[in-house]
């Protein structure tokens, strides 16, 4: 399933190129918005499905795990639920850890340590 390789990475995608790439109908996909609250494309002024990297790489991930992984829509589902909060946790955690960095610069600032 590689992007299309032509040297110049588009913006925006069609349904039908989306679904080219990962060798499934756009009805499948236009199916998996209505089912993954995370598989949202936005829609241009002729309100046709423009596909972001970040939408791929979420139809992307939905397939393998039904596809490849062979899970149920719901099973599917849960688990795209559980890597969002398990990624959110990760960015919190991140943060908190360079938060305390700085707080111990600005203590060994002080006390003139370097």
């Amino acid at each position: 399933m590689a992007m299309l390789d032509t040297g110049i990475t588009k913006l925006y995608y069609t349904i039908s190129e989306v679904a080219n790439m990962m060798d499934e109908e756009a009805h499948v996909l236009r199916y998996w918005e209505t089912e993954f609250d995370a598989l949202r494309p936005r829609k241009n002024r002729a309100g046709k499905r423009v596909y972001t990297k970040d939408d791929i790489d979420v139809v992307y991930r939905i397939r393998h795990l039904l596809r490849d992984e062979k899970f149920t829509i719901d099973g599917a589902r849960q688990s795209l639920k559980k890597e969002k909060r398990v990624a959110k946790e990760t960015s919190t955690s991140i943060q908190e850890l360079k938060e305390i960095k700085g707080f111990f610069e600005k203590m060994l600032d002080r006390v003139g340590v370097e």
